[in-house]
């Protein structure tokens, strides 16, 4: 090394400021290696995304967890976070909301039976709701069971209406669960889908006790509300589709993905197919959030201060490109 016409060794300038030689070689391989590991990560971020296109930063972690370990990389949880952040793919969550619940009716409604409830395995309770799917000519309604247990979606059907047929065709599909047990509860709200006489008559003819909401409160069947908000947000089941065809064949894909693929913090980071072969009660690893509006917006924060949700935008060709231009075909 030259300065001001004189010669000074590598050596020279690490003893002058209390370096090793080492230190030095070390933090140049750091220094080159970051960027391709970024890049790594990046391409993973994207490659789960293809079937899970808005899963958030915690759950991203948790499925990046084995190649990180496996490659020798060297990234928490509030980094991919800030990596994320740099590359525009955090997420925004919106809030939307639209009636599908007619309780004005003149059948019976039933108690809340599920109060005091604890599950230790599948086939002990089923949560049941309507959600409405937007298409070119108006609207197609999906009905869903899932089993509170494991989260899995067991029951489905897209209806081109309101009608009862469609929960119906939908409690039918989760009948057929090997998991159903004896002491099984149906909870849903109070819509005349589920208290008319046909829908009754199903599930005593199944040997299901009924469970409905109380006072229409949206609480009382919030995992129900979860789950379709899920499909929509992540699973984009949110966009408006060109026919009830093309929105049914949207719909099968992404709960087939949901049971599948996505994990959740209440069955113990387990996918909703492995969580509805366990028995015992399920781990809850949630962390307290505080809720922060703005605008149409919901920002999430954690306990530690991370917004887990924002702006999510799509990365342009030309950052993939600059991305990804350090990583060989060989290391992918």
């Amino acid at each position: 090394m030259q300065w001001y016409g004189h010669a000074y060794s590598l050596g020279y300038f690490c003893k002058l400021f209390g370096k090793s030689r080492q230190a030095f070689y070390e933090q140049k391989t750091v220094v080159h290696s970051k960027p391709l590991e970024e890049s790594m990560v990046l391409k993973w971020v994207l490659e789960i995304r293809k079937d899970l296109p808005r899963c958030g930063t915690s759950k991203l972690y948790e499925s990046l967890k084995p190649r990180l370990i496996e490659h020798n990389i060297k990234l928490g949880r509030d980094a991919l976070y800030t990596l994320l952040d740099n590359y525009g793919l955090l997420i925004r969550q919106r809030k939307s909301r639209a009636i599908t619940t007619n309780s004005n009716h003149p059948y019976r409604k039933y108690g809340n039976l599920i109060r005091e409830l604890v599950l230790d395995q599948a086939g002990e309770l089923w949560v049941s709701d309507i959600t409405y799917i937007r298409t070119v000519k108006g609207f197609s309604y999906l009905s869903i069971i899932t089993d509170a247990y494991s989260h899995k979606i067991v029951g489905y059907k897209l209806h081109p209406t309101l009608e009862a047929k469609g929960a119906i065709d939908a409690l039918m599909m989760a009948s057929k669960d090997l998991k159903r047990t004896d002491k099984l509860i149906h909870h849903s709200d109070r819509g005349i889908q589920y208290c008319c006489q046909e829908y009754v008559n199903t599930t005593a003819h199944l040997g299901i006790q009924l469970s409905m909401t109380e006072n229409g409160d949206p609480y009382e069947n919030a995992m129900a509300e979860r789950v379709n908000g899920i499909l929509k947000q992540e699973f984009l089941l949110n966009q408006v589709f060109e026919s009830h065809q093309t929105a049914q064949i949207a719909v099968d894909r992404a709960i087939k993905s949901y049971n599948e693929l996505r994990t959740h913090d209440s069955c113990n980071r387990m996918t909703p197919v492995v969580a509805h072969e366990q028995k015992g009660v399920l781990i809850k690893r949630w962390k307290k959030r505080n809720l922060q509006k703005k605008g149409n917006e919901i920002l999430v924060e954690q306990a530690s201060n991370e917004v887990v949700v924002t702006q999510e935008n799509q990365l342009s060709p030309h950052v993939i490109h600059n991305s990804f231009s350090q990583i060989k075909p060989s290391n992918m």
